[in-house]
């Protein structure tokens, strides 16, 4: 059910008499455990399912859903000695916040809005890779057995990132972190 509102940003409601279309654009934001027992990939070795029981439990969610999903992370069990009070801080949310509204304005100057919602002709004008870089997305495409729809996504999410980094032109590094944002496209002995 969220397959089209997640593409076009709409719901369509249709009864006998007629249809009514609603706006519904929004940000979907889930979280699920890396395997059934939630230890997969932690540094403990806690974890005892099979692979195929983690390919099972992965398999819950659609292929045709998750390649509407732009990033898909492992996130790690945190360190200790990261959660102790005197832990380094990160990054500011203001420094974040205007590094943010900066990459915004370079995506309303150069194409009248968000990366996120580039058709795929825009994509494909403002998400231009030099011809080494193509290859090395078509390389990803063949190993994770990716669809054209997760290429365009792959190539928004690398010009936000060279948009964040305030790059002109999306390089090498932005593209292979975008690449990497999609975890749940690889099978669960490559992680």
């Amino acid at each position: 059910m969220l397959r089209e509102p997640l593409e076009s940003g709409t719901v369509t409601i249709s009864r006998a008499a007629r249809s009514i279309e609603f706006p519904a654009r929004f940000q979907l934001v889930a979280a699920m455990n890396p395997c059934p027992c939630g230890w997969a990939g932690d540094s403990s070795g806690r974890c005892r399912c099979s692979l195929d029981a983690i390919g099972r439990y992965r398999a819950r969610i659609s292929g045709p859903l998750l390649d509407r999903i732009d990033l898909h992370l492992l996130v790690p069990r945190l360190a200790p000695a990261a959660l102790r009070g005197d832990a380094p801080a990160g990054e500011s949310s203001a420094d974040v916040r205007e590094r943010v509204a900066q990459a915004r304005a370079r995506q309303l100057q150069r194409a009248g809005t968000a990366n996120a919602h580039l058709d795929q002709a825009q994509t494909l004008g403002d998400c231009r890779l030099c011809s080494a870089d193509h290859d090395l997305l078509e390389q990803a495409m063949d190993r994770l057995q990716l669809s054209a729809r997760s290429m365009h996504r792959i190539l928004r999410v690398a010009r936000t990132i060279a948009d964040l980094a305030g790059a002109a032109d999306i390089q090498r590094s932005h593209l292979t972190e975008a690449i990497g944002y999609r975890q749940l496209d690889r099978s669960p002995q490559d992680h």
